[in-house]
């Protein structure tokens, strides 16, 4: 114990081994979704379920892992909703590539996300960011968080009628017979958000999930997200949202899912793979373009993870930000960070999934007080276990988890009130990184907004000279790949 106290620098940073194995849980508990509903999203692209579920188990695992050990940050690493959504409906349904080389793509975003991690590039991103804009990041952040809760707390429902549905499946719905379920509906602003009837049991069951853990909360309860987790489970088994008969060990047995793994495991680098991604030269420039969106999504999401939710915890020092100004090689927890989340998507792409990026979600641990990679290689444990116990890990519902990032985007929030509102050259762009970011529900996007209004405001105020260089990149990469996407 005392090996692993050392190991992880514990007195230094403020934590115990307890705190840390309570946090590694919560992580775990709060993004356990991820590895059901990824097979589920890749599967469609004709990629085996239970192979890919194994893959996404390890990607999981093998990263949160590297991360722990290599930054000592208790982050947590998986398959990126979004981006799983990216390769599925746009890089196979929509430009016609098989799922072997859309790995093979994300597998060389991979190597490029190496590159300009090494090359200083992420770095000199995060330092350029104006003091105002990262609290607005921080911010942005917590809105996102606390809306993913009630989201999956289930206390919002969206209607549209059918003349606003744009696209079922990823197809045009007049010309499309759905035979196979439905898996994505997209439809244009007529959608509306409301609350749910609370006659919902569901969403009862994360209220008082809610209310017991802000009691435990405002009464200084250690390990009150964790305990508000488990409570809310009881809670869900009690009023028969847990069917204990719906378990079943001898479906999706780990032997077959093993056996399907085989089927993902390095097809990146057989005939399939990246051979046939440039076989044919005329597909060249999707390609690239392809990666390019994929590496841009990947880099912002992460930048802003830690952005928002390191400063705010202090998990970065001001040490960490000063060496990363102006130190080289991987001197500062955020140059080792930054270096374990850009291998992770070539772990990924490997073992047989999409993108894997640093999760929102770690911020649920990091609000239970983990503090150090301890956190991280809890986590990494429970994937490995979940690769056998995945029918138990199944009966935590959102509702029980929900809470939690509610709570932690709360926590987030209070980031606003080192922003200048009454300035309003900081107030347009501050707002568009930060509540425009939940209205969005994409980091990224978030932060392209930021970005592009920051730069709006400062040319035509006569400021252009106070942008920085990595900042007028930035805006333009953007630009340039929301042009990629609407050509896509």
């Amino acid at each position: 114990m005392e090996k692993i106290k050392h190991f992880f620098k514990f007195d230094a940073n403020g934590t115990t081994f307890g705190t840390e194995v309570q946090a590694g849980i919560t992580t775990f508990l709060a993004m356990s979704y991820i590895i059901f509903v990824n097979p589920a999203m890749l599967s469609q692209t004709g990629m085996p379920a239970q192979g890919v579920f194994l893959a996404t188990v390890f990607a999981a695992a093998i990263s949160t892992a590297f991360i722990g050990l290599f930054a000592n940050v208790p982050y947590a690493l998986a398959p990126g909703m979004g981006l799983n959504a990216f390769f599925t409906y746009t890089v196979v349904f929509a430009l016609g590539f098989t799922w072997q080389e859309a790995l093979s793509m994300v597998f060389i975003c991979g190597l490029l996300n190496v590159l300009i991690t090494v090359t200083r590039v992420r770095k000199l991103l995060i330092t350029s960011i104006p003091d105002f804009l990262q609290h607005a990041i921080s911010a942005g952040i917590g809105i996102f968080i606390a809306y993913i809760g009630f989201k999956n707390a289930g206390l919002l429902q969206f209607t549209s009628d059918g003349s606003n549905i744009l696209s079922i499946n990823g197809a045009d719905p007049a010309a499309m017979p759905i035979t196979d379920g439905v898996y994505s509906v997209v439809t244009n602003g007529g959608i509306l958000p409301e609350l749910v009837n609370f006659t919902e049991i569901g969403a009862i069951v994360a209220i008082l999930g809610l209310i017991l853990t802000i009691i435990l909360m405002v009464r200084h309860v250690k390990g009150a997200i964790l305990i508000g987790i488990i409570a809310t489970t009881l809670f869900a088994f009690l009023v028969g949202m847990i069917d204990l008969t719906a378990l079943d060990f001898s479906q999706n047995s780990i032997s077959s899912s093993f056996s399907q793994l085989g089927e993902t495991f390095g097809v990146i680098f057989t005939q399939a793979g990246i051979p046939s991604l440039f076989n044919d030269l005329s597909r060249l420039p999707v390609v690239l373009m392809t990666i390019f969106a994929f590496s841009l999504s990947d880099v912002f999401d992460t930048v802003g993870t830690f952005i928002g939710t390191g400063r705010r915890s202090g998990i970065f020092s001001q040490e960490d930000e000063l060496a990363l100004e102006s130190g080289t090689g991987f001197n500062s927890k955020m140059d080792k960070a930054l270096f374990g989340d850009s291998v992770g998507t070539i772990f990924g792409a490997i073992l047989g999934t999409s993108n894997t990026t640093t999760f929102v979600e770690s911020s649920a641990g990091i609000g239970a007080g983990g503090r150090t990679g301890m956190t991280s290689i809890v986590t990494a444990i429970c994937f490995i276990l979940a690769a056998f116990l995945s029918p138990i890990i199944g009966l935590v519902p959102s509702q029980a988890t929900a809470p939690a990032l509610i709570i932690v985007g709360i926590l987030m929030v209070s980031s606003l009130k080192d922003i200048d509102w009454t300035n309003f050259e900081m107030a347009v762009p501050a707002f568009f990184a930060s509540v425009f970011m939940g209205f969005s529900y994409s980091i990224s996007n978030g932060i392209a907004a930021g970005f592009i209004f920051y730069g709006i405001v400062k040319i035509f105020t006569g400021k252009a000279k106070e942008i920085h260089p990595i900042i007028w990149v930035s805006m333009v990469l953007f630009i340039l790949n929301y042009i990629v996407m609407a050509i896509l």
